[in-house]
């Protein structure tokens, strides 16, 4: 008896969650299909046009938004933001810096500077 190695396969939620990207903007072939494990390196080591313009551009998902206002996901929900956003819509939040980002970057940086002093205080 001979045993056959599957490739392991994931959902494209799955495989856009791994690749940093907001799925409604993926192509309809990648939101239709499975992704292989080899596919998803592949697209990790070499990204495709769409994959490069999506990363630069957007919309960009809730943690990476999140991220790149330095602030929580909790954070992004307390602030009114509940959908993807492209990188031109958090570049006008940065620059406008409301009232609630200032409050969500402030907490975060106090959750930093928790998590270090437990760390250190772990030593």
């Amino acid at each position: 008896m001979t045993s056959h190695k599957t490739a392991q396969t994931m959902k494209p939620a799955t495989a856009a969650k791994k690749l940093g990207v907001y799925l409604e903007a993926t192509p309809p072939e990648f939101q239709e299909g499975v992704v292989s494990r080899d596919e998803l390196n592949a697209l990790q080591a070499e990204p495709p046009e769409w994959l490069r313009e999506l990363r630069r551009t957007g919309p960009h998902p809730r943690p990476v938004v999140a991220a790149k206002l330095g602030i929580s996901i909790g954070g992004l929900t307390r602030g009114g933001i509940t959908d993807a956003l492209t990188t031109e819509q958090i570049d006008a939040l940065k620059t406008e810096n409301p009232d609630w980002l200032v409050r969500e970057r402030a907490t975060q940086a106090e959750v930093r500077k928790e998590t270090e002093r437990v760390k250190e205080k772990n030593r």
